[in-house]
């Protein structure tokens, strides 16, 4: 049995240069998702959300590898980070964030499979946030992204860039912000970490 890899299937979305910012054109994608809000670093349900995530993602791959003989890999973590001002968006501001935490689905993903992956994952007492997750196709089109590496905490000068090149090449941001975890916080030091940035633009 063949295992489809979505990072290879889409290998410019997960890959970038960490010097040079990058513009491209992203297809509709398909997330389990789920939102909350208050300080990622502190707020129990950031914690509760991704455990929900990887519940229901691992639990939708092996119901789908044993009623359908098709395998996929899991992926990643991605968030999406704003206040309803994004002027106001700040790292000293954290309690005030909303966001949607969210693990990329193939195309052949239904709704029936994600609400069955959702009802065993229920049944073994996983999932604690299964009632506010979701799956749904994320609308991003044109977008602007880099490679960051760093501690999450250190990110704002790099944003900062981004937004200036953005405005610089004629862009306005069009969407939230968007982050693709590339590693494993609980296995790699902050400045270690491997995050893409993502943005999505509109000519202004």
């Amino acid at each position: 049995m063949d295992k489809l890899d979505l990072k290879k299937q889409y290998k410019a979305l997960y890959s970038s240069s960490a010097k040079d910012f990058s513009v491209l054109s992203i297809p509709p994608l398909q997330y389990i998702m789920v939102d909350g809000h208050g300080d990622p670093g502190s707020a129990p349900e950031y914690l509760d959300s991704v455990q929900t995530l990887y519940s229901l993602a691992y639990t939708l791959k092996f119901h789908i590898k044993k009623t359908l003989a098709r395998d996929f890999t899991v992926m990643g973590l991605e968030g999406l980070w704003w206040m309803p001002d994004m002027s106001q968006f700040s790292m000293e501001r954290k309690a005030d964030w909303d966001w949607t935490m969210m693990i990329l689905q193939p195309d052949f993903v239904t709704l029936d499979l994600f609400e069955e992956a959702k009802r065993q994952a229920v049944a073994k007492g996983k999932a604690l946030l299964s009632t506010r997750a979701r799956l749904e196709t994320l609308v991003e089109d044109l977008c602007v992204q880099i490679m960051y590496f760093g501690a999450y905490d250190d990110e704002p000068p790099t944003i900062a860039r981004m937004h200036a090149f953005i405005h610089a090449q004629g862009y306005v941001p069009n969407g939230k912000h968007h982050e693709v975890y590339l590693s494993d916080p609980r296995k790699v030091a902050p400045e270690k970490n491997k995050t893409i940035l993502r943005q999505p633009v509109k000519k202004a």
